[in-house]
C-alpha cells in the first residue's frame, strides 16, 4: 500500500497484496517489508496463514460521554418516537445531561475503556468529537479528556470540537447566540491545542445550511480543519456545502443529492460513510455508497461510536455491512478503513498504510486473505495488534492458522 494520496472511486479496487512477506519493525517503525524471511530479530510474530494489513482507522467517534442509553432500546422497540423519548429526559439530552455531571477522571476512565476495546478489534488510530456538553464548561471538559487521552492512552486520537452538535433547551428560540457561544471557545481551542477540527451538525431540526456556512467559514479563518455532519436524513444540501467550503471531510450522507455526490467527487471532500448508524436505528435507506464510487467519490468507513444510535467499537463489524448493505467490495472496504479513513482526520500520512519508514501500526488477522474478514462477519478476528511497534492487543488463544 505504497502509492500516495487519497483513494477516490475506480482506484478504491485497487489493493496491493504480497504473499509470504515479512514485516520487519525496529524503534518503534516499520523497517523492511518483503521476502527475506532470515533477518535476524529478537522476537517473531508467526504469521502463517494468516493476513498483515495496517491498523485500522476509525474518522468518526463520540468516545467521550457520560452514561449510556441501553434503557432505550426498548422504547424504540415499542415504535416509541424519537421525540417522546427526548420528552421523557431520554435522548442526546439524557447523554449530555450524564456528560454535564461526569468528573473529568470518570469521563477519562470510561473512554479508555472504549479505546481499548477498539485497540482489541485492530483500531489503532480514531477520531474523537466532543458534543455532549452544549455549553462552555463541558464541551472543554470533553477535549480536555481527549487530550489527556492523546498523551496518554496507546491509541493515535484525532481531537474534534463538535460543539455545535444539537441546539440546547436554552438557546431554542435563538440558536444563533448559541452558535456565537461555541465560535467564541475557538480561540482558547486553538491556542491549547484541544481540537484539530471543528464540526457542525447540519440537518432539519438542527443547523440549516445558512447556519453551518458562517460557523464552518469562521473555523476555518481561524485555522481549523472542518467537518460535516451532513444529509443524515434530508438532502438538506450540507453535501453540497462540505465541498463548497473544501471540508476534509462530510459524513452520513444517506440523504446526499446526485448533484451533492458530483460536487464531492470534484473537490475531492472524503465521504465518511457510517451504516452502523442506519443497521441500529433500523432504517431501510444506507447511504448510496455504489453511487459516490462510481461517481469518482473517495469513500471511508467509521462506526460513529456513540451511546444513541451505534453504541459498537468494532469497526470489523462495520465492515461487514458495508459490503452486505452498502455493496462495496471488499478492496474498496480495507481501503476505507485504512488509507482514505486516514485522510479523513488529517492523519493520511502516517496511518492507513504500511510503508517502510512509517510508525510500525500494524494488525496480524486469524484469517486466510483480506476478504475473509467481511465475509464472516460478528465476531473478533483479530490476532495481534501492534501499536508503534508494541504488541498492544492480542487474542486469547490467538486462533486458528488456516
Amino acid at each position: 500500500m505504497e502509492s500516495n494520496g487519497i483513494r477516490a472511486g475506480k482506484a478504491m479496487q485497487e489493493l496491493p497484496v504480497l504473499e509470504n512477506a515479512v514485516v520487519g519493525v525496529a524503534d518503534g517503525k516499520i523497517a523492511y517489508i518483503g521476502a527475506d524471511a532470515s533477518i535476524p530479530a529478537d522476537r517473531v510474530i508467526d504469521c502463517e496463514g494468516r493476513l498483515v494489513t495496517p491498523g485500522l482507522v476509525d474518522p468518526h467517534t463520540h468516545v467521550v460521554f457520560g452514561g449510556s442509553r441501553e434503557h432505550e432500546l426498548s422504547l424504540k422497540l415499542q415504535g416509541v418516537p424519537y421525540l417522546e423519548i427526548l420528552q421523557r429526559g431520554g435522548g442526546i439530552h439524557s447523554t449530555v445531561e450524564a456528560t454535564r455531571i461526569a468528573r473529568k477522571e470518570a469521563l477519562y476512565k470510561k473512554a479508555a475503556f472504549h479505546l481499548d476495546r477498539m485497540l482489541s478489534h485492530g483500531t489503532t488510530t480514531v477520531e474523537a468529537k466532543s458534543g455532549y456538553g452544549l455549553e462552555i464548561d463541558t464541551e472543554r471538559k470533553q477535549l480536555e479528556v481527549v487530550k489527556e487521552l492523546q498523551e496518554q492512552h496507546a491509541m493515535s486520537i484525532v481531537s474534534t470540537f463538535l460543539g455545535a452538535h444539537a441546539i440546547p433547551a436554552s438557546h431554542k428560540e435563538n440558536p444563533d447566540a448559541f452558535l456565537d457561544e461555541m465560535l467564541n471557545m475557538l480561540d482558547a481551542i486553538k491556542e491549547e491545542n484541544l481540537a484539530e477540527f471543528v464540526d457542525i451538525f447540519t440537518e432539519t431540526g438542527v443547523f440549516t445550511v445558512a447556519q453551518s456556512r458562517r460557523y464552518l467559514q469562521r473555523a476555518k479563518e481561524k485555522g481549523f480543519g472542518i467537518k460535516i455532519h451532513a444529509d443524515e436524513i434530508d438532502p438538506l444540501g450540507g453535501t453540497e456545502l462540505a465541498a463548497e467550503l473544501g471540508a476534509i471531510s462530510a459524513d452520513h450522507l444517506v440523504g446526499a443529492s446526485d448533484k451533492g455526490i458530483k460536487d464531492l467527487a470534484e473537490s475531492g471532500t472524503i465521504a465518511v460513510l457510517l451504516p452502523g448508524t442506519i443497521f441500529y436505528l433500523n432504517k431501510e435507506s444506507f447511504a448510496r455508497a455504489r453511487k459516490m464510487l462510481d461517481d469518482g467519490v473517495a469513500v471511508a468507513l467509521a462506526t460513529d461510536f456513540n451511546p444513541g444510535s451505534s453504541p459498537t467499537e468494532n469497526l470489523q463489524l462495520i465492515m461487514s455491512l458495508a459490503a452486505l448493505k452498502m455493496n462495496m467490495t471488499p478492496e474498496e472496504i480495507w481501503n476505507a478503513v485504512t488509507v482514505n479513513a486516514a485522510h479523513a482526520i488529517g492523519r493520511g500520512h502516517e496511518a492507513g498504510q504500511l510503508i517502510v519508514g512509517r510508525q510500525a501500526d500494524l494488525v496480524v488477522w486469524n484469517a486466510p486473505n483480506y476478504m475473509y474478514i467481511p465475509y464472516h462477519y460478528g465476531v473478533n478476528h483479530v490476532h495481534t495488534v501492534v501499536k508503534g511497534g508494541r504488541i498492544v492487543a492480542e487474542a486469547a488463544g490467538k486462533g486458528l492458522s488456516f
